[in-house]
């Protein structure tokens, strides 16, 4: 028996044992020392101690349990507990956990395969002293609440907090809201609940099959291909997307084909600004077919000569309707679209509209509802508060007649959330500008139009479409001519993706003449034939990538903005504008993954994965057999891909420049944290540089290069690489075309025109790059 000797300073053997209890019934060991003779106790129950009765405890007293009083309030964030603090009286202590305060172990699997899929748990060093803070906080509470956000997520979080801090079952209670105002705040906790396990277990089961997948696959491909290389279920679906697309345009051969338009006046009429365009449709009573300028010539020379006659004049209306409010998804979407947003973006503005903001009421106020939903449901109370808002502002004409009820077109909308949408319809964006920061405001600007929009009137539209038969020596031929305009606008009058400009289908009406009559004559005043050619579907933007996860079921709200911030922090893709182009590492990973493990990027089993989840939320599965059921033939893919995957050699690219320290190249390297510059001789030499993106334009205070940068908080602006030398610094991106006036440096004010930083004048882009090239 070994116990730490006070004089030796090491554990030492014990001579002459001698089993005993303290006074307050600890049993323990006395001996001494067998190196020097020193008196050693070893506190703990041994063999020895059987038999022996311990003497009753006389020293330690029964500690008094102090009385409990106040309620707690657990939330996940600061700005959350701030506003959430304005609604509740004195006896609420609102404290944030600051999100996850427990997680799956980062340094191993932390999931025993064998003991059912056992999960290991641990609370990170950053958030003991929170954990720690919130289980006193608990004990001296006569209520606790767990109040975090209503999905998954938030339910699991609120799980841990209970197990991580200890907190009494008894007197802790769920309460969710949509929104954080005064009404749903005073409303759900006059409602408390119990802990939802079904969701939490869901949320378990998806954290296990993500850890499973990502932990046992991404040493595979360290070791095949090049450290810092991951595999994720639901990333690795979204790159094999954007791969398959790539490669299908890689592999598209366009076609051929030819479009007539005939300028036509009506008979007799004498005035060309009469005229109209009418496209050919038919060609002999079959849809229009050109495919060469060979079949084209001939056709031309017919019609030319041809009888025109008006057949048929069609006038009509069509109604459009309104727009579904935002669910996650279409507001990622449209942010994208008509706002250039990142959905790392849209998420983080919408977080901050939803967790509250001054606006001049006296602290932070709620302004849009919870915004990671796929739910397209309105609240009763919002829907007609919102009529009420139109038929004041709008008209009674604006107002429908039923109230509107919209589906999502998600496979499977889960959680019955409602929509993101204004906490109130009468806080109008311009009220609330003076309040709201730039991205602030034009995200809630949208969600607010958005809304309203969704429950006004539809739009009506005048339609107007002119047959036009001609009648050749070698064939018969239909043309059309149509447009329409706006009756009624509608919906229209707050949200219009076309921000008030005339449409074609307007403009196109405006020519067709008020005079033409059935049967009547037309006169031919030219013909204007185009070549065309088919296109290959476009690349992924993020907008384009979330709609089509959304589409096949793939993913849940709240994954898809992580998820393109990993394929891009992992070099598998690049964004050029708007669109998601894959890296050289990105095809060898996608290939190397759907080679040997096909289920984890097959969409179908994805999809399938996401409704199995769905079946442990709503209590019918139990998380581990779900679990079970696919670990089972992803185990033996595991094992053939050790075996069998080829380690792929890597390929450098010389930068150009010898190593400093040993004179090798220096070379394009990846990392954990992206590409950098290393030495071609590593190991051998350990120098490492700092990879710059340089956008080919030499900076106009000193002949440097500039280069892209990031500040701490992420914001790419554009410097000189002779920093701190020279201090050089952009937001707009510099062009490197010069001003056409001055010859100064142009940036890209906007994604149509270019300004120029001497001068200050603006330039159209496409004119800029005309001249240029």
């Amino acid at each position: 028996m070994k116990a730490y000797c006070v004089k030796c300073k090491e554990k030492q053997e014990m001579e002459s044992t001698n089993a005993v209890f303290t006074a307050t019934g600890t049993p323990g060991t006395r001996g001494t020392c067998s190196v020097c003779g020193t008196n050693m106790f070893l506190m703990g129950k041994t063999e020895a101690h059987e038999g022996m009765v311990p003497p009753e405890n006389t020293k330690r007293k029964t500690k008094k349990e102090k009385p409990r009083s106040g309620k707690l309030v657990i939330v996940e964030s600061p700005a959350k507990a701030r506003t959430i603090n304005r609604y509740l009286g004195k006896d609420y202590k609102v404290v944030a956990s600051v999100g996850h305060v427990r997680d799956l172990l980062k340094s191993r699997l932390s999931v025993d395969i064998e003991n059912n899929f056992e999960p290991s748990y641990r609370v990170p060093n950053d958030k003991r002293s929170v954990v720690k803070e919130i289980k006193q906080l608990g004990q001296k509470a006569d209520e606790i609440y767990l109040a975090t956000d209503l999905d998954r997520e938030g339910e699991a979080i609120a799980w841990h907090l209970m197990e991580a801090a200890e907190l009494d079952p008894e007197r802790t209670k769920r309460v969710v809201f949509h929104e954080i105002t005064r009404e749903a705040i005073e409303e759900s906790f006059a409602n408390p609940a119990a802990l939802n396990m079904n969701l939490v277990n869901a949320q378990q089961g998806r954290r296990i099959v993500d850890r499973l997948v990502g932990f046992q696959i991404s040493p595979i491909l360290w070791e095949k291909v090049r450290g810092g290389l991951t595999a994720g279920r639901v990333q690795s679906v979204s790159l094999r997307l954007i791969v398959d697309r790539e490669r299908e345009i890689e592999a598209f051969i366009p076609d051929e084909y030819w479009s007539i338009g005939a300028e036509l006046i009506p008979e007799g009429s004498g005035q060309e600004n009469n005229s109209y365009l009418a496209n050919l449709t038919h060609l002999d009573g079959k849809k229009l077919q050109i495919d060469s300028k060979e079949s084209l010539e001939p056709i031309l020379k017919d019609m030319e000569t041809a009888r025109y006659e008006v057949r048929k004049i069609r006038r009509g209306t069509r109604v459009r309707k309104p727009y579904p409010p935002f669910i996650t998804s279409t507001m990622q979407q449209d942010a994208s679209r008509q706002l250039n947003f990142s959905a790392k973006k849209t998420m983080a503005v919408a977080q901050q509209l939803y967790q509250g903001i001054d606006v001049g009421n006296g602290g932070e106020t709620g302004l849009i509802t919870y915004m990671r939903t796929d739910s397209t449901n309105i609240s009763d109370g919002a829907q007609e508060a919102a009529r009420k808002f139109v038929q004041d502002k709008y008209g009674e004409a604006y107002v429908p007649s039923e109230i509107p009820h919209y589906t999502t077109k998600a496979k499977r909308a889960q959680e019955a959330h409602e929509a993101v949408r204004p906490t109130s319809v009468s806080r109008t964006p311009k009220a609330l500008k003076g309040f709201l920061k730039k991205d602030q405001y034009r995200l809630y600007k949208l969600i607010w139009q958005r809304f309203v929009a969704s429950q006004m009137a539809a739009a009506v539209y005048d339609t107007l479409s002119v047959i036009v038969g001609a009648d050749g020596s070698e064939h018969a031929y239909v043309l059309r001519a149509s447009g329409s305009k706006i009756k009624f606008p509608g919906f229209l009058q707050v949200y219009d993706r076309n921000n008030g400009k005339t449409s074609k289908a307007e403009k196109d009406l405006e020519r067709i003449p008020d005079n033409l009559l059935e049967s009547q004559i037309q006169e031919l005043i030219k013909l204007f034939p185009e070549q065309h050619f088919t296109q290959p579907p476009p690349r992924f933007s993020e907008a384009s990538l979330v709609s089509t996860l959304e589409e096949n079921g793939i993913g849940r709200p709240s994954t898809y903005a992580p998820i393109m911030g990993k394929l891009i922090q992992r070099g598998y893709i690049v964004k050029d504008g708007r669109r998601l182009n894959p890296t050289e590492t990105g095809f060898i990973v996608n290939d190397l993954v759907s080679e040997y493990f096909s289920s984890i990027v097959d969409v179908g089993f994805t999809a399938q994965m996401e409704i199995e989840l769905d079946q442990v939320a709503s209590g019918k599965d139990q998380w581990q057999d779900t679990v079970r059921e696919f670990y089972g033939p992803f185990s033996d893919q595991l094992d053939f891909a050790k075996r069998e995957m080829p380690k792929i050699e890597p390929v450098y690219i010389s930068v150009g420049k010898s190593c400093p320290e040993c004179g090798h190249d220096l070379v394009q390297r990846w990392g954990r944290y992206g590409l950098y510059i290393g030495c071609s001789d590593k190991p051998n030499c350990s120098h490492t540089e700092k990879w710059v993106e340089k956008i080919g334009v030499t900076c106009p205070n000193d002949g440097g290069e500039l280069i892209e940068r990031r500040t701490r908080k992420g914001r790419t602006f554009y410097g000189c690489d002779n920093y701190p030398e020279c201090d050089f610094a952009s937001w707009k991106k510099p062009l490197p075309e010069p001003c056409p006036s001055c010859g100064g440096l142009l940036v890209a004010a906007n994604k149509n025109h270019a300004q120029c930083t001497v001068c200050n004048l603006e330039f159209k882009l496409d004119e800029i790059q005309k001249v240029s090239g």
